[in-house]
């Protein structure tokens, strides 16, 4: 799993690429990353402030939290509906 950098290191990593100074490859070889991973946080952050499109930091969040609670209902239904017939089994006159 990746390393999870704090938010503040990824904005002014994000910043010092905007500047220019240094080739993105070099920078974020002095900051001990991919440069793929810069180039991600930098298109993310165009999203974010609303110059590209795509989901932004909060709305993939929220789908991820919304992804997950459907999960979790999903799986409660399943578990009634076989209660139910379990109960609706059990209900049922024993033949003898």
């Amino acid at each position: 799993m990746p390393i999870a950098y704090p938010q503040e290191f990824r904005d002014r990593a994000v910043e010092l690429a905007r500047s220019g100074d240094k080739p993105i490859s070099r920078l974020a070889a002095d900051l001990g990353i991919a440069p793929s991973c810069l180039r991600r946080w930098m298109k993310q952050a165009d999203i974010d402030r609303g110059k590209r499109g795509g989901l932004t930091t909060d709305e993939r969040a929220e789908l991820v939290a919304l992804r997950r609670r459907v999960r979790t209902a999903e799986m409660e239904v399943e578990i009634l509906k076989r209660a139910a017939a379990w109960f609706a089994k059990e209900s049922l006159p024993n033949p003898k």
